[in-house]
């Protein structure tokens, strides 16, 4: 993104969508917008969760991808870093004063093994995850070569069927490789159930992770047998983290989407049978859409389609209203069913994503709105960082 350096110089419309100060209604849209008094209230109330239950909450970055966001999280929720899913993701949380950053997933091409080898230079412990023996010595020899030290998870599958390995010897014999190997440094067990994160159900729920469990203490009593101690038991998302921290065994929690929450994961039922989106978790980010066409009756056509969002998980929803629903989307153009013909030209709504990540990932800027008024503007500091 070739933007100037100073946000005053920056021009609405084109470089930004809004700048400090503004009104809301003057946004320029389709674009992101974060309710900053709710933001912050969900920050706050993760942090205190996870320092009732002695549980550290390493926030998953690759959810905003936004180190002014990571801040807030460290500052308000006590986060003790970040943890994300690709080599130059985690550059830019490094570069930008984040000290404490996780890979959360493999890493094997050379170069990308080099640039992780070269993040501890930037003052930022540098961790990744390993599922496979031969990975070892390749994350040595760079550790060596830049004189830095790379801190390894073994990664175990505990459910959701992509990375990791799935029985306690394999966690033992990466782990003592590890722990062996120059430059490198054993510090514990990755343990993500992904796959369970948005099934509706809580007792579903629950009934994954206590599999989760059985594996992980089955493999942390297997590391303490051969003297190996584990600084990190990570795992734990949003729809799951009550779950880990009561377990006895996980001590790290990874959950990301809490903090804007969105239509998919808002449809999950806690324990008491209720949405999570109606009183655990508050909506902080939306896109912001305008009507730009009304001519058919019953429906209004906004400006935010397929390239303003991602739909895997559903279609957004229209935030705080039942009379109008958003039904379809194009390229450019997002239909919204308008049975009583309530909107108007220029009508600003606020949408619920989907997804929450894959959206954030299409947009260059939050703009963070307080009262009615933008307080701020943040970048999307990783996005096109997937590699």
């Amino acid at each position: 993104m070739n933007a100037p350096t100073k946000i005053e110089s920056l021009e609405v419309g084109y470089d930004v969508p809004a700048l400090p100060g503004m009104d809301e209604k003057d946004i320029q849209t389709p674009c992101l917008i974060l309710d900053l008094d709710a933001l912050e209230r969900n920050i706050k109330k993760m942090g205190d969760y996870a320092r009732d239950h002695g549980m550290r909450h390493r926030v998953h970055g690759k959810m905003h991808k936004s180190v002014d966001v990571a801040k807030l999280q460290e500052k308000l929720g006590g986060a003790v870093g970040v943890c994300c899913q690709k080599v130059s993701e985690a550059e830019v949380f490094a570069r930008g004063g984040i000290k404490d950053v996780l890979v959360s997933n493999q890493v094997r091409d050379p170069q990308k093994i080099d640039r992780l080898a070269g993040l501890p230079k930037l003052g930022a412990r540098t961790i990744c995850c390993v599922d496979d023996i031969d990975n070892v010595a390749d994350l040595s020899e760079a550790a060596q070569r830049h004189g830095t030290e790379i801190e390894c998870l073994v990664e175990i599958d505990c459910g959701a069927g992509r990375c990791g390995v799935t029985t306690t010897p394999d966690v033992l014999k990466i782990a003592k490789a590890i722990h062996a190997a120059p430059g490198l440094k054993f510090t514990g067990i990755q343990a993500y159930q992904g796959a369970m994160q948005h099934m509706d159900s809580y007792e579903d729920r629950k009934a994954k992770i206590d599999i989760a469990v059985a594996m992980v203490k089955d493999a942390v009593d297997g590391l303490k047998a051969v003297g190996l101690d584990c600084d990190i038991v990570g795992g734990g998302g949003t729809g799951s983290y009550y779950f880990e921290s009561n377990s006895g065994v996980y001590n790290e929690l990874q959950c990301g989407s809490y903090a804007f929450m969105d239509a998919d994961y808002g449809r999950i039922l806690d324990k008491d049978g209720k949405r999570i989106d109606a009183g655990e978790w508050e909506n902080s980010l939306f896109l912001l859409t305008s009507v730009m066409s009304h001519a058919k009756a019953e429906k209004a056509i906004v400006d935010a389609g397929l390239k303003a969002q991602s739909v895997d998980s559903g279609l957004p929803v229209v935030f705080g209203r039942d009379d109008v629903k958003y039904v379809k989307c194009s390229d450019e153009h997002g239909v919204v069913e308008d049975l009583g013909g309530v909107l108007k030209i220029n009508e600003k709504l606020r949408l619920v994503p989907g997804h929450c990540d894959p959206t954030c990932n299409v947009h260059d800027w939050y703009v963070g709105v307080r009262g009615g008024k933008v307080e701020t503007l943040w970048p999307v500091s990783a996005r096109g960082k997937a590699y």
